[in-house]
This record gives C-alpha cells, structure tokens and sequence, in this order.
C-alpha cells in the first residue's frame, strides 16, 4: 500500500498537475494539505475518475485538508478534537480495512505560527499539544496509523539548506521543535529518516529568490508511523521531480510504501 502526503497549495489550480502525478505515482492513498476550497467544490469527478474515492474538510481560502483512497472508506473524521472555538480545516481521519485489521490515515496541516510575536505561534503550539493527546489515545488501539502532512516543522538543522536564516521563525522555533519531538516520543516513526540519512533531502522550496533553481529547501512535509504501521516499512521517497513542473506547489509528495493489504 503507496500513502502519500502533498500540500497542493490549492488544488483547483494545480488539478492538472495532481491528476498527472496521479496516473503517474499510482498511490493508494493520498493526504492533501490546502486544498483552499469548500466542500462542494472541490474537484471530485475528476479524481473519482480515476478510481478514488474522496473525503474532505475544506474552507473558502486557505486550509483545507483531503484524502483520496483507491480504498473504501470505513470511517470518517473531520477535525481535531479539544478545542471546540477551532474553526479551521486542518485535520481529516480515514480508515480502511486491510487483510490484518483496520488502518488509519490521517492528512494534518499543522498552523504555521509567523509570525512568532503574534497569536499565531500559541495557536499552533496549542494545536500541537492536541494532536499530541489525540495521538496518545489513538496509539491506545494499537493499530496501524499514520499521520501524514505539512507539518510545518524544520526537526533539525540539517532540514533546512540554511538554518540560520530560520532561527526566527515559527517553523524552527525550540517550541515547535520540541512538540514535534514530543510527538514522535509517543513511539511514531518519522517514515523518511527511518531510512534515508542523505543530506539535502528537502520537501518545499518558496517561490522567491530562486529558492528551487539554489536547491535552498527546507523539510515539513513528514508521515508518522505508529509501531504497528513502522514495522510494515517498506521503503519512502520524495517526489522531487514535481517542484520542476509548470504552476507548481511549493511542496512536494512523499510517499511511503507499507507492506499492507486491503480487505
């Protein structure tokens, strides 16, 4: 089973690219990150398709998260849990039946925090300390489960081309470093350093300064495993190729590959 993670930037003006990437990659479940649509918006025909079903919690703008699956889905869950003011679209649950139980995969993007002074870093960090918690009972069920997403997280500095010039932001904080590392703590496998070492193995790169042309990326774009998820790893790569194409995201898909079977 492919699962993969890719924030689209908005979906509706990157469908070209996803449907390509679709047809190309070939995954059998995929996470998207700022889909920045509603609903009833979203592009669903064309995705169905191609054989997947759909499952969204989007928002007029920005946000918005999805995930298609070549897969049924058992269950579905919208939001993250602890703080009924939260309006914002960040975090949708699916499950799935497989041949050894049921699977869960979860497409998160976690608030960006910048700038550091202002209510949006305590608004990420409390968002982090709920899926920590949330994290916590759902390991409770010792099931296969991955979360999958734009993080927006540099773990260490050798995640970043320059991290010096992030020391200041939200994204490289100790705060948000530490929730992280909580989180991965809890007994999750960070998927792509599990096994892959390599320097310079970045997953966004900005628009500006010819961030993409200077290889000047950084690394947010992270699947977690759960032990029951970790110990059926098969191999994880970066679809770097897809930066390169017209209208691209910022972000790249990462794609894990897990030794699991569908019911």
């Amino acid at each position: 089973m492919k699962i993969a993670t890719w924030n689209i930037n908005g979906v509706k003006a990157r469908i070209d690219s996803l449907l390509h990437w679709l047809r190309e990659a070939s995954p059998d479940i995929v996470c998207l990150q700022e889909i920045k649509t509603v609903d009833d918006l979203f592009p669903r025909l064309e995705i169905e398709a191609l054989g997947y079903n759909v499952a969204t919690h989007g928002q007029k703008g920005f946000n918005g998260v999805a995930i298609l699956s070549k897969f049924r889905f058992d269950e579905v869950n919208r939001g993250l849990p602890g703080n009924d003011a939260d309006e914002q679209a960040r975090f949708v649950e699916g499950v799935f039946s497989t041949k050894r139980g049921v699977i869960r995969v979860v497409s998160l993007y976690l608030p960006n925090g910048n700038p550091v002074g202002s209510e949006k870093f305590p608004y990420k960090l409390e968002w982090m300390q709920r899926l920590e918690r949330w994290t916590r009972e759902r390991l409770e069920l010792e099931e296969p489960l991955v979360l999958a997403g734009d993080y927006n997280v540099i773990p260490e500095p050798e995640d970043a081309k320059n991290p010096e010039a992030w020391l200041g932001d939200a994204l490289f904080q100790p705060e948000s470093r530490a929730a992280f590392r909580r989180l991965k703590n809890l007994g999750m496998t960070d998927a792509l350093r599990a096994v892959n070492d390599r320097p310079e193995t970045y997953t966004f790169w900005d628009y500006q300064a010819g961030a993409w042309q200077k290889n000047n990326g950084i690394r947010i774009d992270h699947i977690l495993l759960s032990p029951e998820a970790a110990d059926r790893l098969r191999t994880v790569r970066v679809d770097k190729h897809t930066r390169s194409w017209e209208k691209p995201s910022d972000h790249v898909p990462v794609v894990v590959e897990l030794d699991v079977e569908a019911a």
